[in-house]
């Protein structure tokens, strides 16, 4: 069996927990929604999937969202095959300077809407910022723009106290930019 980190070193520098804002506009570039982030990017040592990504997201009226992103590996990519999405992510070697991810997906049962995302990191690996194309029927719908730090690389703790906060009714705080808090 690869192992994904070797297979794909680029992506495995993504690993730990990313903290940011999405920003979304309409094809009239006017903002339509924003909200904080909070992103787990795992590679677990052990369990079914060698990928695992969770996102939360954080309105600041008080919505929350929490997203899974089980994943597997095959032929150079990440896979996702799940109930909201169906696509890859792959390394771009045409970057001499290894900081590109290039992701595919489309939403699941809506054939007509496919993105395109590019994912940057930073050469210390401290931030990453990440452009979203939603396109529908061969025209541009939705931009999203997301901008990001990295919080700490060791995602099991944050994971521990973020699962330990929802068994107690609470919320651990994330995210940044103006309202966001954390």
């Amino acid at each position: 069996m690869t192992d994904i980190r070797d297979a794909m070193p680029l992506l495995a520098r993504h690993e730990g927990v990313w903290d940011g804002t999405y920003t979304y506009f309409n094809a009239q570039n006017e903002k339509i929604d924003e909200h904080a982030s909070r992103l787990l990017c795992r590679f677990p040592d052990e369990g079914e999937v060698p990928y695992h990504q969770t996102n939360h997201y954080r309105w600041t009226d008080g919505k929350s969202e929490i997203r899974e992103f089980p994943a597997e590996y095959r032929d150079g990519r990440v896979w996702w095959d799940n109930e909201l999405i169906q696509g890859w992510a792959a390394e771009v070697p045409l970057d001499a300077f290894n900081r590109t991810v290039m992701l595919y997906w489309q939403r699941t049962g809506d054939p007509s809407l496919y993105l395109y995302e590019q994912i940057q990191i930073s050469d210390d690996g401290q931030n990453r910022c990440r452009t979203w194309h939603w396109i529908r029927d061969g025209k541009l719908e939705t931009r999203t723009a997301i901008q990001e730090v990295l919080v700490t690389k060791d995602w099991r703790k944050i994971d521990a106290e973020m699962n330990a906060a929802a068994e107690q009714g609470t919320t651990v705080p994330f995210g940044g930019g103006p309202g966001f808090g954390g």
